[in-house]
């Protein structure tokens, strides 16, 4: 399907996407990857028109990325063949979900072709009762924010084609100016103060990268932004993990059934943090008890992950090009209480919001775009030795949409990670639901599914806390040890670990209810002590429970069961009728 070339066949690439097209290595591509789940067979040929009217109507799409003597550019392919970038494939036989996982991550570590414009969608027929579609592009295109709207303003918000659809989904607001324009008016001197002292950074050459106690010097700026250069340069690396090593150039993905988003907000709301803040600290657990089971010593360790932090206001979303920075979020593996790793995982947000540390990033990112592409390199390693982890939350449309009349039932993606970092972590919200997924270097984390399996069970383990505790009260580690040791049965969810109850009390701040009391949750049917199971508890005063009047639900399970049966006797008492 040939398309007419713009008159303009060249342009200039911006230092920031020029900066991620650069670091792409055959351990780690630089492609955002991901996958839908549709409901009926999707039509070829009325999915390819559709892209033809709204996909091609970003110009960016019709062209490739062309690295020049003068820096990157992006020059429009005359040869372009929509077929080649629409693929056709199947599975074997009635293939399901650990199928279509092998493929996606067959296609996560393959390059795409650099001749021709860097996307791919990949049609997989014959999908349970419907088809699959996997789409792959180039992070230099945009950042995964702009590019997961950008795939879902190819969708509708009914089934048949709505008349005149604008070009981004419903639930997104329209334009008023620029991204940069709007977003940067009030930060515009932070912004250049970053693209100074980032240029200072690419002029010291190796300098930073081979004595980085240099980056001290920088304090003398006297600006906030410049002690952020400083403290990112200096930042102690990652400790050694299963996570971390030589990589190959084969991935993993792996990605669970989705969680309730309102029983995500229900627990942020009962303890008084927020869903990105619950959702991490559940990824925190997940790693943990991972690496317990491979008898790996877990105590005090930390590890980093960066998250990305979009500079774009929501309504802009769509907008191409790569509009973020970088923030490391420390995720505490060594703390044995959940509680405990929420509150940690919530103050290290605290602090980073408050901080520039994404500005900064995003200031490094243009200055190494600029710079030439051999100080990338050490420069990059510098930095990806402080992190073991790329961790994205992105969130989706809240109401179903439909892709060329197939309604999408489920769909996750992936961030590409740099550097030496060897994993990433996804999390994505659609039609009240959260989405939970993993890609891993295959010398890593051979089987991601071994680490995926356990996030439910370390968020079941905080959703058990807000339903069982005194909420007129303040709600301690040591209160939430206790309540997990009560429930820890044989059913393999034990919350205790044998560890927990080791965490000293650390109040939080007072929950709020959760709303309407987690919309007919099931707490405890009678008054239960406290036990006082270990000396971190045995200190403190156990303290009754308040009766709550229960609602009638169908007796599954006993009250006092074990962990997994009380979360699941909560789940059945908020069904319908």
């Amino acid at each position: 399907m040939p398309i007419r070339p713009s008159r303009k066949s060249q342009e200039p690439m911006s230092k920031v996407d020029t900066a991620w097209l650069r670091m792409e290595t055959p351990t780690n591509l630089m492609m955002i990857s991901g996958v839908m789940m549709l409901d009926r067979p999707l039509d070829i040929a009325r999915f390819k028109r559709m892209l033809a009217e709204r996909f091609l109507a970003y110009r960016r799409f019709r062209q490739k990325a062309v690295t020049t003597t003068g820096g990157a550019v992006w020059e429009t392919d005359r040869d372009f063949d929509l077929d080649w970038h629409v693929r056709i494939t199947a599975l074997p036989g009635a293939a399901g979900t650990v199928e279509l996982q092998h493929l996606v991550s067959q296609l996560a570590s393959t390059p795409l072709d650099h001749s021709k414009p860097l996307w791919q969608f990949h049609v997989v027929e014959k999908y349970g009762q419907g088809s699959a579609l996997i789409t792959r592009i180039h992070h230099c295109y945009a950042d995964g924010l702009a590019l997961v709207q950008v795939v879902l303003s190819l969708t509708d918000s009914e089934r048949k084609r709505e008349k005149a659809a604008p070009l981004a989904s419903t639930w997104l607001n329209q334009d008023h100016g620029g991204v940069l324009d709007r977003l940067l008016q009030p930060a515009r001197a932070g912004f250049g103060k970053a693209m100074h002292i980032g240029e200072r950074i690419i002029g010291k050459g190796l300098e930073l990268v081979s004595q980085p106690g240099a980056a001290s010097r920088l304090v003398d700026e006297g600006s906030a932004i410049a002690r952020e250069f400083a403290a990112a340069l200096t930042l102690a690396d990652d400790p050694p993990t299963r996570f971390k090593g030589p990589l190959g150039v084969t991935k993993r993905v792996a990605w669970m059934e989705p969680l309730e988003l309102e029983e995500v907000k229900s627990v942020g709301r009962g303890l008084g943090c927020t869903v990105n803040d619950v959702l991490m600290a559940s990824v925190a657990g997940a790693l943990r008890s991972y690496l317990l089971d491979l008898d790996e010593s877990v105590d005090g360790l930390t590890i980093r992950a960066t998250v990305p932090v979009s500079l774009r206001p929501l309504e802009h979303a769509k907008k191409l090009g790569n509009h973020f920075g970088l923030v490391f979020l420390e995720l505490p593996i060594g703390e044995p209480n959940p509680l405990r790793r929420l509150e940690r995982v919530a103050g290290c947000m605290r602090e980073i919001k408050r901080s520039r540390q994404a500005v900064m990033t995003f200031g490094l990112l243009a200055a190494l775009g600029m710079g030439p592409s051999l100080l990338q390199r050490p420069a990059l390693e510098l930095f990806s030795r402080k992190a073991t982890a790329v961790a994205t939350n992105v969130p989706g449309p809240p109401e179903p949409l439909y892709l060329a009349g197939c309604k999408i039932t489920e769909q996750m993606f992936w961030v590409p990670q740099s550097g030496s970092i060897g994993m990433g972590i996804s999390i994505l919200s659609y039609n009240g639901k959260v989405f939970f997924g993993l890609i891993a270097d295959a010398k890593l984390v051979p089987d991601p599914n071994q680490i995926i399996r356990r996030f439910r069970p370390e968020f079941d383990k905080l959703l058990l806390i807000a339903l069982m505790e005194d909420w007129q009260q303040p709600i301690t580690a040591a209160d939430a040890a206790a309540t997990l040791l009560r429930f820890a049965g044989d059913d393999g969810a034990s919350a205790a670990e044998g560890h927990i109850v080791h965490a000293a009390p650390a109040p939080i701040a007072k929950p709020r209810r959760l709303r309407r009391k987690v919309a007919g949750a099931v707490r405890k049917s009678n008054a239960v002590s406290k036990p006082a199971a270990a000396a971190a508890v045995a200190t403190a005063k156990p303290r009754a429970v308040r009766r709550t009047k229960v609602p009638q639900v169908p007796p599954v399970v006993a009250a006092g069961d074990s962990f997994a049966g009380e979360i699941k006797r909560f789940r059945l008492s908020r069904r319908p009728g």
